[in-house]
């Protein structure tokens, strides 16, 4: 490299760099042994320091690091004309980004860009380590890209022997001090939890129970976080609970005692934007620490979250236990329930919705009183149950012989095609990682690259939706003793109930058909009551 020169003022940028990854390097590659070597250098020159850019922590394969975008900012900007860093790699390890900035930005600003222990120095462009610059940017890449998907496999090697990646635990449990991390019932907020769980299973939606917990001031699990720990996790924070907030935690399966990771990740090891995994992609380990809710208690809370309506609360707060599972049987609306407007005293009766909104223009009446229709539903529930529950066993054999013959294949089919997909799935994998590594030792052109992972990664999403579909078909005969089992022990849980109730609805009913009005069809009104398993095709003859 050559000597000091003195023809020229070098007003110098120095960057320096350090990720996660180099800091199991030691001393070698430490911020401070940077600093140290640099400036002997520049002193050794006799150039001027402008200033010291350093970016800590952070990834070369980004270029959306803020030291480095204060240095090309100076550098633009006529502040600095001299860039001096310890090697390429701590400039960047993105060969495209690290070649368009030496060979075109550069040099367009008159900028000298020298690293120091690779013999790099763009003002003395006729020696080896100026010809081998692109070589050593497309290493400094593999070396990147080696690494990160060495520590990715790391990553998922913890997950599936149970060891808790959390950052922060989830709220009701603090992070565990063994080896796993293993999560902890935190006895002050596992009550809340269980409570949570409890009334959505009840029916209560997520605004409702916001709006209870919100009344009784019970910290949200930021400001329980804060008040413990100091640590604030969300900014502008309006200490409020929302539905949002309830929705994530309802869904954590950490509160049956599952350690779900790995339901993100980066896009790759150059863009460090996060997305969310497909759900069959997570890896969970069961019973990996003391549940807070029973498993049993969560069915519950997945079934009213799938229930197709989910109810509508009126002003005062009142809400039929029916409601959102009835709709009209002539255009498909849900039945709204009538009140007197004035005192918001319920009428206690229901019509077709589309004809409350828009008028007998847009669809006639199907208007049925609460008592009568409650009187029917509750009539239905024990006419069913007299015919199951007192033939429990030859009921369960004739649904479970109706439901295997709904199969549309036979096991034997399902299990040869479910085991072509998944080979082919694991083929794919290779072939997204060739094309890649091709394209980083310079075999095939970016452009290409892109084109065959989206071609390989557009066939692994369908592949992926089939296996789940075939998977699905093959756990459909044991899944029906188990729903059938169920259903039975709800039937008579509540079959002897005087009244009507929210979860009763949610537990038994899919949803209710209500046809039109006798006085306007001319026919006796049909109320259709369609229950959690098919029963009228099974007890038809």
């Amino acid at each position: 490299m050559q000597s000091k020169q003195n023809n020229k003022d070098y007003i110098v940028g120095m960057y320096v760099r350090l990720s996660r990854d180099d800091e199991r390097a030691g001393e070698s590659l430490s911020i401070e042994n940077q600093k140290a070597i640099l400036s002997e250098y520049i002193a050794e020159q006799g150039w001027t320091l402008h200033d010291i850019y350093v970016d800590d922590g952070i990834s070369g394969t980004t270029f959306e690091r803020p030291g480095v975008k204060r240095l090309l900012d100076d550098a633009q900007q006529g502040v600095i004309n001299t860039i001096l860093v310890k090697d390429m790699s701590r400039f960047g390890r993105n060969y495209i980004m690290v070649g368009q900035y030496l060979d075109y930005v550069f040099p367009t600003f008159g900028i000298r860009f020298v690293a120091l222990s690779d013999n790099i120095d763009t003002e003395n462009k006729d020696t080896p380590a100026m010809d081998m610059m692109p070589i050593t940017n497309v290493f400094n890449e593999w070396w990147a890209a080696t690494t990160s998907k060495k520590l990715r496999a790391v990553r998922i090697k913890n997950a599936k022997e149970g060891k808790n990646g959390m950052s922060h635990s989830p709220y009701g449990y603090t992070l565990g001090t063994d080896e796993k991390r293993t999560l902890q019932v935190n006895e002050e907020t596992a009550p809340i939890v269980r409570r949570i769980f409890e009334m959505r299973a009840s029916g209560l939606t997520p605004r409702k129970i916001a709006d209870i917990l919100n009344v009784e001031k019970v910290l949200t699990p930021n400001d329980y976080r804060i008040a413990t720990t100091g640590i604030n996790g969300v900014r502008n924070s309006s200490h409020l609970w929302h539905t949002s907030v309830l929705r994530t935690l309802l869904s954590n399966q950490a509160y049956i005692g599952n350690l779900v990771q790995h339901k993100s990740t980066t896009i790759s090891y150059k863009n460090h934007k996060w997305q969310r995994r497909p759900e069959e992609d997570w890896i969970v380990v069961e019973n990996a620490h003391e549940a807070i809710i029973s498993k049993e208690l969560w069915d519950k809370v997945k079934e009213v979250e799938k229930a197709v309506g989910h109810g509508k609360h009126t002003q005062r707060g009142f809400m039929h236990p029916l409601s959102g599972l009835m709709f009209c049987a002539d255009c498909g609306a849900k039945m709204r329930l009538g009140w007197n407007m004035p005192k918001d005293i319920p009428y206690f009766n229901f019509n077709c919705g589309t004809k409350s909104r828009m008028g007998s223009s847009a669809c006639f009446s199907h208007f049925i009183t609460v008592p009568v229709l409650e009187q029917i539903v509750r009539n239905d529930i024990a006419a069913k149950a007299e015919m199951i529950i007192g033939h429990e066993a030859e009921f369960k054999q004739r649904y479970l012989e109706r439901q295997a013959t709904l199969a549309d294949r036979n096991q034997a089919d399902v299990k040869k095609d479910l085991k072509r997909a998944e080979k082919r799935l694991s083929e794919l994998d290779k072939l997204i990682e060739a094309a890649f590594e091709e394209k980083v030792a310079g075999k095939i052109p970016e452009s290409v690259c892109v084109k065959l992972i989206d071609k390989y990664t557009a066939e692994q999403t369908e592949l992926k939706e089939k296996v789940t579909s075939l998977t699905q078909g093959l756990e459909q005969v044991t899944q029906a003793k188990t729903d059938v089992d169920e259903f039975i022990r709800r039937l008579k849980m509540y079959f002897n109930s005087p009244t009507l109730t929210r979860e009763m609805c949610l537990a038994l009913f899919d949803h209710l058909v209500i046809g039109g009005k006798e006085s306007v069809t001319g026919k006796p009104q049909e109320i259709h009551i369609y229950y959690k398993i098919d029963i009228d095709s099974v007890l038809s003859p």
